[in-house]
């Protein structure tokens, strides 16, 4: 199928290199790296789980990234343009509904990024002697608590203005700038934060478990299916972010080399977190089985336990915050650019725009959990997996071939890529996201296998 002629709009781009990479790798790793990794490790029985993940995000991760870089940069348009100009059957429809899921799931994230900023408040309190019980942001299971509502209301604010700010200067004055600062920062405090977890004595029973301890046994499809699941979660795939930061690649820069380095950052990120978190859990005797609690559960706990361990606490959720809030950052700037590519909008209302409706997006999931996490699974999971599928076929199969190679390869298609990677991302890789699919329906929503 052959995309129509559409003339692609005037588009701000990165200033160096090193920028790009920075906010690309900042836009991927967030709280999926730190918050949802370990966990997802401890869930699925350590060493399995953590090599298949390093397999799938280097044989499929890189390049379904390269794909949507080149959707992004093909068009010149975040997803309510890019489908449609690439000539995606009623893409225009698509990009509206990817562009509604993203809404809706920044206001859920926007309030996690909230409970993580109070925790690392909550470990200055400590150092301060200040009485302040941090878990009281946590919303409930159940029912209604008027002062973790209220406590989650006025932090996800917060995070929202401080996203509105930065993305209200633009890619290059906001966005590039603050990413050059706050993810070489968030990467030191995860290395500081490792070293002190790996010297507790008895860490290495932590570290042989996490790493070493591999069975073929323990290789279970739902294993593998979960890894998989995670790697689009945790890479930011989904036909929305790395569309709109691929747009702003310049035209004489390959696709290929933010890909690598983004999955090389991203990974990289969350084998540091489970470093910095399981040697230290082992040592301190508790389980790693607790699931999405782990953190905000059990590492107050293992801080209170190492001398000065407020000073690792709030490094810890400080980092966590940043990277977080660089997500956050992207997100933000999807919606933005949906709305200024498609409607007659300056960018600072669309920017004033979007955050308000995040901030209502995120009132019904900070009730309890009994909302939060179903819609954490929809909107999180299960719809990014979705719009990854759309944006890989619109890739391999509604750009014209000629130009998709063209996109995809090096010195605007001087040096092609090989036609086998191609072909990958036309077939593999959508068969392999449709897996992803299929498992979380049968797990999720009919229940007929087990879930995450």
């Amino acid at each position: 199928m052959t995309a129509p002629e559409t003339a692609a709009p005037e588009r701000e781009t990165f200033t160096s290199r090193f920028g790009t990479l920075m906010t690309i790798i900042g836009v991927a790793i967030g709280l999926g790296n730190v918050w949802r990794f370990p966990y997802m490790v401890g869930k699925f029985g350590g060493a399995a789980f953590v090599l298949f993940y390093i397999v799938v995000s280097v044989g499929i991760g890189v390049p379904a990234l390269m794909a949507e870089f080149a959707l992004g940069r093909h068009t010149r348009r975040g997803p309510l343009g890019a489908f449609e100009a690439a000539g995606l059957p009623y893409g225009k429809q698509v990009g509206w509904f990817l562009f509604l899921v993203v809404t809706l799931a920044t206001g859920y994230y926007s309030a996690v990024i909230g409970w993580v900023m109070y925790f690392a408040i909550g470990q200055l309190a400590i150092g301060a002697h200040v009485k302040l019980n941090a878990a009281a942001i946590l919303p409930p299971d159940h029912g209604f608590v008027l002062k973790s509502f209220l406590l989650q209301l006025v932090c996800t604010g917060l995070v929202l203005l401080a996203c509105a700010v930065i993305v209200i200067k633009g890619v290059r004055g906001g966005i590039e700038k603050a990413s050059k600062i706050v993810m070489p920062v968030m990467f030191a405090a995860l290395v500081v934060l490792m070293i002190r977890s790996l010297t507790l004595p008895g860490a290495m029973e932590g570290v042989r478990w996490y790493i070493l301890k591999f069975r073929f046994s323990d290789l279970t499809p739902n294993v593998m299916v979960a890894a998989l699941g995670h790697m689009i979660f945790s890479l930011s795939l989904g036909g929305t972010f790395m569309v709109v930061y691929g747009s702003y690649l310049n035209a004489k820069d390959d696709v290929a080399t933010p890909a690598i380095w983004t999955v090389i950052g991203d990974t990289g990120s969350s084998l540091l977190a489970g470093l910095a978190i399981m040697p230290a859990v082992f040592a301190l005797g508790m389980q790693p089985t607790q699931g999405p609690t782990l953190i905000f559960a059990t590492l107050p706990k293992v801080f209170a336990a190492i001398p000065g361990g407020w000073i690792f606490g709030f490094l810890f959720f400080g980092g966590l915050f940043g990277a977080g809030y660089l997500s956050d950052v992207g997100a933000i700037e999807v919606l933005v650019a949906g709305l200024t590519d498609n409607m007659k909008i300056t960018r600072t209302r669309a920017v004033w725009l979007m955050t308000a409706a995040c901030f209502v997006f995120a009132i019904p999931p900070s009730i309890n959990n009994a909302i939060f996490l179903p819609w954490d699974l929809t909107f999180g999971s299960g719809m990014q997996t979705l719009g990854s599928l759309v944006a890989v076929i619109t890739v391999g199969w509604c750009i014209h071939r000629s130009a998709a190679l063209k996109e995809l390869s090096r010195d605007g298609g001087a040096k092609p890529i090989p036609m086998w990677l191609f072909y990958w991302i036309r077939f593999g890789i959508p068969a392999a996201i449709l897996t992803v699919g299929i498992w979380w329906l049968l797990s999720s929503v009919f229940h007929t296998v087990q879930g995450v």
